[in-house]
């Protein structure tokens, strides 16, 4: 598996991405997608030679998001790229790892199959098997 995105947490996608770009240098490369499983909007920016970021916001009051944003936001996950998402959350069940939903098809990938898993300490993941986005911007 290897790195695919660095997923953060914010309050509105649209703020946050203005100063990621400005900040960093990167580019918005997907229009907002809403994914309704997740409850979230989502937005990726691109760098030449770098990870893409993802940014969600919550889609709703609703949403679950809103809860981790209250602690203050910030990293939400890291994304790994593999050959075989069915395949990969199993061998990472078998290493301890706790399976928070899926595999489902995820929108912001095009409904392709993501994953989310614990990992303990602190962190949680998302396994996908595509290099498929939603909404790209040419």
């Amino acid at each position: 598996m290897n790195i695919d995105h660095i997923c953060l947490a914010v309050r509105s996608i649209t703020p946050a991405a203005n100063a990621l770009c400005k900040m960093f240098g990167y580019e918005i490369k997907t229009e907002k997608v809403t994914n309704t499983r997740q409850q979230v909007n989502v937005q990726f920016l691109h760098k030449k030679d770098s990870l893409d970021i993802k940014l969600i916001e919550p889609a709703d009051k609703e949403s679950p998001l809103c809860n981790f944003l209250k602690k203050g936001g910030g990293l939400h996950h890291i994304c790994f790229k593999t050959d075989d998402i069915n395949k990969e959350v199993v061998s990472l069940q078998a290493n301890g790892a706790r399976l928070l939903s899926g595999p489902e098809p995820g929108e912001a990938f095009d409904d392709e199959l993501i994953a989310f898993l614990f990992t303990g300490f602190g962190l949680n993941i998302e396994i996908i098997d595509s290099d498929k986005r939603r909404a790209l911007i040419n």
